[in-house]
């Protein structure tokens, strides 16, 4: 199965929650890593490193880079560049996501924080403009669907390698195990 890396285009200072949503979603959903684009949020990387540390995986987070920088780069490694927005291709009513399927290369997922530039939505930028509903709705809840819906369900099954943190599902209460040190 291909690869994903999330790219998070905007950061305002008003989006770090979000913004750290959007890191945990992609890392649950079985995301390499994620790409802040033309800022640097130190507080987030150093969240993000917690998290992978305690709940295990091989997650990165880069950042400062400029956009255009960063879609230059993946598409010369050959990558397919996905823009999740209201205004694409439905998700749903169309065939969008067997055809990148069907291409077999590794993703970059476009999600916005703040109004994107017309040329996200140019062939220059994406390969694919991918709606999840043509409704405005979250950047965070379009890309969990989107990455749900990629990899058919299997990354919520997932186990994630060095964890010293596991959930035991319940169907009351919460369990928590601590793996010791290996």
């Amino acid at each position: 199965m291909a690869e994903v890396v999330v790219l998070r285009w905007g950061h305002r200072r008003r989006d770090e929650r979000l913004t750290t949503h959007v890191a945990l979603t992609a890392r649950a959903f079985n995301a390499s890593g994620l790409i802040l684009t033309d800022v640097e949020d130190n507080e987030l990387v150093q969240t993000i490193k917690k998290l992978v540390s305690e709940w295990g995986g091989t997650f990165f987070i880069r950042m400062g880079i400029p956009w255009r920088v960063a879609i230059e780069e993946w598409k010369a490694r050959g990558w397919v560049i996905v823009h999740l927005t209201a205004y694409g291709e439905n998700i749903q009513q169309s065939d969008v996501l067997e055809r990148i399927r069907l291409l077999e290369q590794n993703i970059v997922v476009i999600v916005g924080s703040r109004k994107v530039p017309d040329e996200f939505f140019s062939s220059e930028v994406a390969d694919f403009n991918v709606a999840i509903g043509n409704q405005p709705h979250s950047e965070c809840s379009s890309l969990a669907v989107f990455l749900d819906r990629f990899y058919r369900g299997r990354a919520l099954s997932q186990t994630f390698k060095n964890a010293k943190l596991e959930i035991t599902p319940q169907k009351h209460g919460k369990k928590v195990i601590r793996h010791s040190a290996s």
